[in-house]
């Protein structure tokens, strides 16, 4: 293994196992949407194969981020950790 390739090995292990920690601590999140809005949620989930629930955690940890430029989020990213998340549950 690379020194390049064991440094991304680390980060993610590293990832994961904060998202593995922040996942343990659940707290219920309630909002009323409209029909239309909340039908569009669920519908980018399913369309992206993963939770609603992965997709709000994974949006809170980007909406977060210091480095975020100008406040952008990338959906391949929120798309990405949500996958990730959804895997830590199962496992859990």
């Amino acid at each position: 293994m690379s020194a390049v390739s064991a440094a991304r090995a680390a980060d993610s292990f590293s990832r994961a196992s904060e998202l593995a920690r922040r996942l343990r601590r659940r707290k219920a999140l309630h909002a009323c949407l409209g029909e239309a809005a909340h039908q569009d949620w669920h519908r980018f989930a399913a369309t992206n194969g993963v939770s609603l629930n992965a997709v709000l955690e994974s949006l809170a940890i980007e909406l977060n981020r210091d480095d975020a430029p100008n406040g952008t989020v990338d959906l391949a990213v929120i798309i990405d950790r949500s996958r990730a998340i959804d895997l830590l549950r199962d496992r859990g």
